[in-house]
């Protein structure tokens, strides 16, 4: 048993708190389409599995998956510092425990002091922890560094994917950073489609600043830009060269209600 356990706070609501249910929906969400990609990262949407379950399998389904992953998300709740970080430990879903990667984690602290050691951030956040399901279903076993990004100050950004970028760079294995976001929020269908479409451009172009831009300008409320301009800048650092659009969806697609929906991008860094 982990010496500290962060309890799932958010099964029974964004996703089942059954494990026989729970796996279940994950199989159907993941069945196999299309060539994998080797990704250095990705965007996933973290809706309740019945909205956003879609696509967030589609991309997985993509994936080559490691063994390692950064998994960065904003911070909805507003607790905590602004980069806040978990070193030790394990998470707990109804699968079981997913242990934190702790030498990943004290390396990245120590290359950007703006990455403070905060658990009150992560404890009521669902935005990482609807991803490890996911994780916990299709890679056997592995490990995981949890930040959540409270800042929208590019600079800050774009320093902790630097750092995310050159440490990945010098470990042996391979490490998917993973930006857990949903689209644009509570607006019409085709508002939002518009919206969206001008937020994943810059993505797909790998521009991190790009994407910045456009979310700042055009009022596009993508709760998860921060830690998508910080997954481009560390793919960057890899030496990305393609992003490929795998699914797009919007929560109308499931309830019908084209008034005000969220949007939800599946996409591919490699």
């Amino acid at each position: 048993m982990a010496t500290s356990v962060r309890t799932a706070a958010v099964a029974g609501q964004f996703y089942p708190h059954s494990a026989d249910t729970l796996l279940a929906d994950i199989r159907e969400y993941t069945a196999p389409e299309g060539n994998r990609i080797r990704a250095v990262g990705c965007v996933v949407p973290h809706a309740g599995y019945i909205y956003s379950g879609h696509v967030a399998g589609a991309v997985y389904a993509r994936l080559e998956l490691p063994t390692r992953f950064i998994i960065l998300c904003p911070n909805h709740t507003g607790l905590g510092t602004p980069l806040s970080i978990m070193s030790q430990g394990a998470w707990l879903t109804p699968l079981g425990e997913a242990p934190i990667d702790t030498d990943l984690a004290s390396l990245l602290k120590e290359e950007c002091d703006l990455l403070i050691e905060d658990p009150l951030a992560h404890r009521n956040e669902h935005a990482i922890e609807v991803q490890v399901p996911f994780l916990q279903a299709l890679v056997p076993s592995f490990t995981f560094v949890p930040v959540t990004v409270g800042t929208s100050r590019f600079d800050a950004l774009e320093q902790l994917g630097r750092t995310i970028g050159v440490a990945i760079r010098h470990e042996s294995e391979r490490i998917l950073v993973i930006a857990s976001s949903d689209m644009n929020h509570y607006e019409s269908d085709s508002v939002t489609r518009i919206k969206d479409r001008r937020a994943i451009d810059p993505i797909l172009a790998l521009d991190p600043r790009g994407l910045w831009e456009a979310v700042t300008r055009h009022n596009i409320t993508m709760c998860g830009f921060g830690p998508t301009v910080a997954m481009l800048t560390a793919a960057s650092e890899l030496g990305a060269t393609e992003a490929t659009l795998i699914k797009y969806a919007t929560s109308g697609d499931v309830s019908g209600d084209r008034d005000m929906v969220v949007g939800y991008a599946g996409i591919a860094v490699s």
